[in-house]
């Protein structure tokens, strides 16, 4: 939400336009990969070698990673309202990402400016929405749900956080995040 995604359905299509890929195959690769790499059970070099070279192509996995870690784009807007929030809330971030993804972002956008606390699935290896990951979060902040909001632009993963008893806000744009939030009592 404060960047764009890191390796998702629009960035691998990017990546199968740019390096030719033939798409049915990548996505069936990537679909037996994905929950192991996102889980930190396999390196993005493994998840590389599974999912596109398996055999010989005429680019490196140098020029493919830096292509996958290239596609992460900040979204100013949003990023600013996280930083004022950071002022005075305690902030954490769950996420499904791979280690070096997840890493990346962090040391690229500064992330650790904004959050105290990195929920990453490649740490703990549980990825939304299962419920145990929101529950963790409140075991590892020691906040109750009620004192906690959980932000998504993923309506599965929202709910999942509103069953544990987080209040929640279904992010539809930076404007509309800002509303949500201040309709429960949390301003910049």
């Amino acid at each position: 939400m404060l960047l764009t995604n890191a390796w998702d359905h629009e960035e691998r299509t990017r990546a199968v336009e740019r390096f030719g890929l033939q798409k049915d195959e990548f996505e069936a690769r990537h679909k037996e990969s994905v929950a192991d790499f996102e889980r930190g059970i396999v390196t993005l070099d493994e998840y590389v070698g599974r999912t596109v070279f398996y055999e010989a192509r005429k680019f490196s996995r140098e020029e493919f990673k830096s292509f996958m870690l290239s596609l992460s784009r900040p979204k100013p807007e949003v990023l600013e309202l996280a930083r004022s929030l950071a002022t005075h809330c305690l902030m954490a971030t769950l996420n499904n990402e791979s280690r070096e993804l997840n890493e990346y972002r962090i040391r690229t956008f500064q992330l650790t400016q904004i959050f105290d606390l990195f929920i990453s699935s490649c740490y703990v290896g549980i990825r939304k929405p299962d419920e145990r990951l929101y529950r963790l979060a409140l075991d590892l902040l020691q906040k109750s749900p009620a004192e906690c909001c959980f932000i998504d632009d993923r309506p599965v993963n929202v709910e999942a956080a509103a069953k544990v008893g987080m209040r929640t806000v279904l992010v539809q744009s930076p404007a509309q995040l800002k509303t949500g939030l201040e309709q429960l009592g949390v301003t910049s």
